[in-house]
């Protein structure tokens, strides 16, 4: 049974081998976490002759440490099947997640193989009652602040009940993230015409109208471009289309940095343009810095899961243990049992019926 909310504070188990750079990030990402959520309780697992020296470096995070040594950890290249089989029981991703379940801690956070991490939560922890998969929501900044995203890329495909599962977590985190009762929530498709679209999402979107549910506002089918602009709280699509989403969107970020680089370093004349201009700049790096939304979260299982991206640096690690701690201080796993319980099972066509356009 995962851990229930907390009252006093808030204890995160870290994978402190995961990640493409393991300790060197996780311990003084912590710390800086620390700095920021002082009521915060690590349990850390790892290679203590990797570890504990870095531990010493920060006395005030070892304070408030529980260090468990594990001569097991799972590589980032290792399949999901390969990671269960050798790092089950004992890895440093394993441990960490068993923290969760066991009560040990509130939530997990690992920098680790996304695959493995996947695999070895919804070994662990199950899924929650009427969850049949779980899904990757990630925090996107968009113009008017940020929008919740699901799912990047924990299963591919999804049917109309998937994506009504999906709309109801996603809300639930939107609840928390953004302290608004009754997020809004589209479904990414198409156009947004109610014609438009494979069939899955139309039923979806007939099933999210018809339910009414008291703490999600649906406001229908929403595009691409809606992504950036922040049109709704949640935005809800299967793994396939939401990894791609995510991995362009990083990259067009990346390619407008590399292009104002190059402008501003052409001539004199535009290097006094931007020396000019340097405030504005900063601010829209500041605004385009991943690392402040670093983190992804494990929806649809019975214990928060937090994922990292693997690159990483200690910021950016620092930010993933900081939704870590959102997610249980306000209670994640009871907002979203309210909301499932709040409406019946959704009821899907069968094959031989006919779905309204």
């Amino acid at each position: 049974m995962a851990a229930q909310a907390p009252t006093t504070h808030v204890t995160i188990s870290l994978d402190a081998m995961g990640g493409d750079h393991g300790p060197s990030v996780v311990i003084p990402g912590a710390a800086i976490a620390l700095e920021r959520r002082p009521d915060t309780r690590f349990v850390i697992y790892g290679d203590e002759k990797l570890v504990l020296p870095l531990l010493d470096q920060h006395p005030r995070l070892k304070a408030v440490t529980t260090f468990h040594h594990t001569d097991v950890s799972v590589k980032m290249d290792d399949k999901p099947s390969q990671a269960l089989r050798s790092g089950r029981y004992k890895s440093s991703m394993w441990k960490s997640i068993e923290a969760c379940k066991t009560g040990e801690a509130h939530v997990t956070v690992s920098a680790g193989n996304t695959g493995a991490l996947m695999a070895m939560s919804k070994f662990c922890l199950r899924s929650m009652a009427r969850i049949e998969r779980p899904a990757i929501a990630a925090i996107w900044p968009t113009i008017r602040g940020e929008s919740v995203v699901l799912d990047v890329g924990a299963t591919i495909g999804a049917d109309a009940a998937h994506l009504f599962d999906m709309a109801i977590m996603g809300a639930a985190m939107a609840r928390i993230v953004f302290d608004i009762d009754r997020p809004t929530v589209g479904l990414l498709n198409v156009g947004v015409e109610e014609i438009k679209g494979v069939e899955a999402v139309k039923e979806a979107g007939k099933m999210l109208r018809e339910a009414n549910l008291p703490n999600l506002d649906y406001r229908g089918f929403v595009e691409g471009d809606d992504l950036g602009k922040g049109t709704v709280d949640v935005v809800v699509t299967e793994g396939f289309t939401g990894n791609i989403a995510l991995k362009t969107a990083e990259g067009t970020a990346k390619q407008i940095a590399e292009y104002l680089r190059a402008a501003m370093s052409r001539s004199l004349l535009s290097k006094l343009g931007y020396l000019l201009a340097k405030g504005a700049f900063s601010a829209l790096k500041e605004k385009m810095d991943p690392r402040k939304v670093n983190g992804g979260v494990f929806l649809g299982l019975d214990g928060v899961v937090i994922k990292s991206h693997g690159g990483t640096d200690a910021i950016g690690f620092a930010s993933a243990v900081e939704l870590g701690y959102e997610m249980a201080r306000y209670e994640l796993l009871t907002k979203v049992r309210e909301m499932i319980d709040a409406c019946p099972a959704p009821v899907v066509p069968s094959s031989g019926e006919a779905v309204a356009s």
